[in-house]
């Protein structure tokens, strides 16, 4: 198993059905709830544990996660209210040493609770039509919003697994 990507790399077909979408809106609106439960009540010392040599640790996963949740929302409702919005890409490794990533992961954990709550009825009220909108990203090209409703779900889910591998290697080293 590739610990980068312990649930493997995003994939997604050339044709996106109304029912995929539904289902990862699905996985966006309960992700707050599984995220919850797996850093439930962990202390200081296992929130400073990573998923693998060199990479973050679960602090820092939960900070991500809210930053870059809050810029895919964003960037939908640029592609929702602009055409073909060219978007801007941050460095999320140099976020993730800022100092706000060592605050108590209750704050993020507030912050992805609310925003997937907006995030999916955002989604789940749009038409078709506004599904297949998209943005530019300078490196990746043309995002149609349907493939990126798949992306985030996956991406929560890709976070997921790495907090619970950290959590397993802090457990066993304890």
């Amino acid at each position: 198993m590739d610990e980068r990507y312990p649930i493997g790399q995003f994939t997604c077909g050339e044709t996106i059905s109304l029912e995929d979408i539904q289902r990862w809106i699905e996985e966006i609106k309960t992700f707050p709830k599984e995220l919850r439960e797996v850093v439930e009540g962990l202390g200081e010392e296992m929130l400073e544990n990573t998923y693998r040599e060199g990479g973050w640790t679960i602090r820092q996963l939960v900070h991500h996660i809210a930053d870059s949740h809050l810029n895919s929302y964003i960037r939908f409702k640029l592609a929702l209210t602009e055409t073909n919005p060219t978007i801007k890409p941050y460095a999320e490794d140099k976020w993730a040493e800022l100092p706000d990533s060592s605050l108590p992961i209750e704050i993020s954990l507030n912050i992805i609770q609310s925003l997937h709550e907006r995030w999916a009825f955002l989604l789940a009220n749009l038409t078709v039509a506004q599904h297949k909108r998209n943005f530019i990203h300078p490196d990746s090209g043309d995002i149609p919003l349907e493939m990126n409703v798949g992306l985030y779900a996956w991406h929560g889910n890709h976070h997921l697994a790495h907090i619970r591998n950290a959590i397993q290697k802090g457990a066993s080293l304890s």
